[in-house]
């Protein structure tokens, strides 16, 4: 009997101790040396250097099962801790994390500000890879999956919107785990981005319900990729089945948006996916009105159709073979699976024939393209009308399938001139999103077309303010 009482005593022991690795509490810190454990062994928590030297440290996360140290999480990314001060990571009874060093300096903390009257918290690291405070009732009041740093794992949610917290951003070399200037992550125009501090460095085309889920099944590895609706706002995210290996999604210090799988019988990463994939897949490197054709074994800039290249670098783009003249006759030419240009207007409520017809009217117009959103699950408009003023920047020809149709106008074959009537819309100072937001509480204008025309004075010479990279530039009064 007492040795059945013995085994049961260790075995509950044993039990106690394993829980109590994958979790804080504010009587147990975590010092220099110590690490949580998630629950399954998938990922561990803990103090490190990038090097073996005696290197600043920080405290990150990384796979514990695979033996190439991975990080995909570090808190105090900006601000280490020094080489010779130990650090140490505390719950405090106001739910907060609060990363310091020997002298009591705080390095990193969280901002729950949560009062400590009888509120019992605990830190705990999932087998997601998601460190989470939570409150007794079950409750995660804060979760590294809403801080990144560079990389993205399965089951976590990228926003596409302006919230630059929410952006992955890369580290600034191989041991240098502070920010650097590329950065992935959504815009309030419903575009995924690489940015090179402000600048695009490569672009994915707006939502149009089609390029919007993805599954890839190779080696192995089973994924899912899409972008779900909840209440209006869309995220990116991507999900893997059970029986896959591990993945993540990086943004690497080169500039690359990396999606990486663990190979356990090279024990290595490779490389399933990249973008840009070339120097053409880069924002607007085949210039105005010129495109990127990935459907050949060397992706390769080509003028649109119409168009003629004026330069022996494509960077400077291509010219209309001939002048529009906005008359009778003109139409569109339908360049099929594309991957639409940057720099829309985005019009609501359009049926196909509406949309075709407010780029038709107007001579400023230079292309539309139309896409039916109900796969997202919109509550609201689930038409998508974009419209081009100007120069068609960063265009693609597709050869995967997930492409579109765009409607670019195309000079009358007549020749006849019809003298320019009264524009419905303008070409807005900045143009990066689109002026009409899914989201009707968007920080951006909304401006009727009816508003436009007289804040231009029917767009008036007067009102020019130059001319830029993506047309003209009105001023509006």
């Amino acid at each position: 009997m007492g040795v059945t009482l013995l085994r049961i005593f260790l075995f509950m022991l044993l039990i106690s101790i394993s829980n109590s690795y994958d979790r804080l509490t504010p009587a147990e810190p975590l010092t220099t040396g110590d690490k949580l454990i998630s629950h399954g062994g998938i990922f561990a928590l803990g103090f490190f250097s990038p090097t073996n030297s005696s290197a600043n440290s920080y405290v990150g996360i990384w796979y514990h099962k695979i033996p190439v140290r991975t990080y995909v999480w570090v808190a105090n990314r900006d601000n280490p801790i020094a080489s010779s001060s130990p650090g140490k990571l505390v719950l405090t009874n106001g739910s907060d994390l609060v990363l310091s060093d020997s002298e009591g300096q705080t390095l990193w903390t969280t901002t729950n500000s949560i009062s400590p009257g009888g509120i019992k918290t605990t830190a705990i690291l999932l087998d997601s890879g998601n460190l989470v405070i939570r409150l007794a009732n079950g409750t995660d009041i804060w979760q590294s999956f809403h801080h990144p740093t560079d990389t993205m794992l399965p089951d976590m949610s990228l926003p596409l919107s302006k919230n630059t917290s929410m952006h992955l951003v890369a580290w600034r070399g191989t041991d240098d785990p502070s920010s650097s200037d590329y950065s992935f992550g959504g815009d309030s125009s419903l575009q995924i981005f690489v940015w090179n501090g402000t600048r695009p460095y490569w672009r994915r085309a707006a939502l149009n319900g089609v390029a919007d889920y993805a599954m890839y099944q190779r080696n192995g590895l089973s994924m899912t990729q899409t972008i779900v609706n909840r209440g209006g706002e869309f995220y990116l995210m991507y999900t893997i089945s059970d029986s896959s290996p591990s993945v993540r999604m990086t943004m690497h210090y080169t500039g690359m948006m990396q999606i990486l799988v663990w190979n356990s019988s090279s024990s290595s990463w490779y490389c399933f996916f990249e973008r840009p994939g070339s120097s053409c897949h880069r924002y607007a490197s085949c210039g105005p009105f010129g495109y990127c054709d990935t459907t050949q074994e060397v992706a390769t800039c080509k003028c649109l159709d119409g168009f003629e290249s004026n330069s022996l670098k494509f960077t400077v783009g291509c010219q209309r073979k001939k002048e529009l003249r906005c008359g009778t006759g003109d139409s569109f030419a339908t360049l099929l699976n594309m991957k639409t240009p940057d720099k829309f207007l985005f019009i609501r409520n359009r049926s196909f024939d509406q949309c075709r017809a407010e780029c038709s009217r107007n001579c400023s117009c230079t292309a539309y393209a139309y896409a039916n959103l109900s796969s997202l699950g919109t509550t609201v408009d689930q038409s998508r009308c974009l419209v081009w003023m100007g120069e068609l920047v960063d265009t693609e020809k597709r050869g995967d399938g997930f492409g579109e149709n765009l409607y670019i106008r195309i000079p009358s074959s007549s020749g006849k001139h019809q003298t320019n009537g009264p524009m419905d819309f303008a070409i807005p100072e900045q143009l990066s999103n689109s002026d009409e937001q899914y989201n009707q509480n968007s920080e951006f204008l909304q401006i009727s077309f009816e508003d436009i025309i007289p804040a231009t004075n029917g767009f008036s010479d007067s009102n020019v303010l130059g001319k830029g990279g993506f047309g003209i530039v009105y001023k509006v009064t």
